[in-house]
């Protein structure tokens, strides 16, 4: 197995990515999470891996956008088992019922795809992809039409401009 990406954390809160030698933000932490590419967050002064936490904010950040997946009460929950005997069960069984959950969600794509003969979730993608791709061709035509008429009105106005000067 290669070695993880080494992102290092500065004391300015930027986060660089020594592979690709740039600074990135949390959005491009999300991008490696997703696409299951192997990093570690270190802290530029101690060194001190702090990947969890980098990861938590990503959380933190997708929470607070859109649609949360986490409720007020399973928050509450999760914080009252810090600390207790219970917190080492709490994580094994939060962390397998995941894996579960998104085991089941594979099983279920694939007999979907066994039956239907297509993948249904690349399906919608590609019905999105097309769509977008229509939307898009329509409206750089409207701007197309919308840029021409405007031409054709300033220069209608030029002419009577130049026009009504002769007299």
């Amino acid at each position: 197995m290669s070695e993880p990406r080494i992102i290092k954390k500065y004391p300015n809160r930027r986060l660089y990515d020594t592979e690709e030698s740039r600074y990135i933000t949390l959005s491009d932490i999300k991008r490696l999470v997703v696409e299951k590419v192997d990093f570690v967050v270190l802290e530029k002064k101690t060194g001190k891996d702090i990947t969890r936490s980098i990861m938590l904010q990503v959380i933190s950040e997708q929470e607070q956008t859109g649609e949360p997946i986490m409720s007020r009460d399973f928050l509450s929950q999760i914080i009252r088992s810090y600390g207790s005997t219970m917190q080492g069960m709490v994580s094994g069984y939060l962390d397998q019922s995941l894996r579960l959950f998104m085991g089941q969600q594979q099983q279920l794509r694939e007999r979907l795809k066994e039956v239907v003969g297509v993948d249904p979730v690349g399906m919608v993608a590609g019905i999105a992809q097309k769509n977008y791709q229509r939307w898009k061709a329509l409206q750089e035509e409207i701007f197309r039409n919308f840029s021409a008429t405007r031409q054709e009105e300033e220069e209608e106005s030029a002419k009577r401009k130049t026009g009504s000067g002769k007299r």
